[in-house]
């Protein structure tokens, strides 16, 4: 896939909290392309950006 990591957020949040979600629209409010996916392997919820080229 070629996607940078910018957080990493355990997947064991209090129930209604949703900070990776949050951190993500914060960094697409400053314009970078945030995503979030789960990592099953570190049960995980990760915030990338797609991969540039040179990166």
């Amino acid at each position: 896939m070629g996607a940078k990591v910018l957080e990493q957020f355990p997947a064991g949040a209090p129930r209604g909290s949703w900070p990776a979600e949050e951190y993500a629209a914060r960094c697409r409010a400053e314009g970078e392309p945030a995503a979030v996916v789960m990592d099953l392997e570190s049960d995980a919820f990760l915030v990338v950006v797609p991969g540039r080229d040179g990166d």
